[in-house]
């Protein structure tokens, strides 16, 4: 379900990156998410924009998608310890749906036409 009556908007996707296992463990476990504050102003558009918001999760260097998530809640501007870092922004809920590694080379039939429709990694 929607988090808001916007069943007429479009659906967004975006690939998180993170540089760790540990964070993806701490968000399942969780239900919460916590970005770089210039990607923030993105996902709080896109979430207020759109229907739904999904996450697709990925460690970097890793090859794989740990799982995807939907955004469930805007970006507020209480802060989490949990992450270990002073670069990362406010705190958001997330519903993970997936959690399951799953390798690049089964999306590679995928192309990003906003990123010179290079497969999605």
């Amino acid at each position: 379900k929607s988090p808001s009556p916007r069943q007429n908007m479009p659906v967004r996707y975006f690939i998180m990156k993170s540089s760790n296992l540990q964070n993806i463990d701490i968000s399942q476990q969780k239900g919460i998410w916590s970005t770089t504050p210039s990607n923030e102003r993105k996902l709080n558009g896109a979430f207020w924009e759109s229907s739904m918001v999904y996450l697709i999760f990925s460690v970097q260097g890793s090859g794989c998608f740990q799982g995807f998530a939907r955004m469930s809640s805007a970006i507020g501007c209480e802060k989490s310890q949990d992450w270990g870092s002073a670069g990362f922004g406010g705190v958001f809920k997330v519903d993970w749906i997936q959690k399951e590694s799953i390798p690049f080379q089964f999306a590679h039939h995928l192309l990003n036409p906003w990123n010179d429709s290079k497969k999605v990694q």
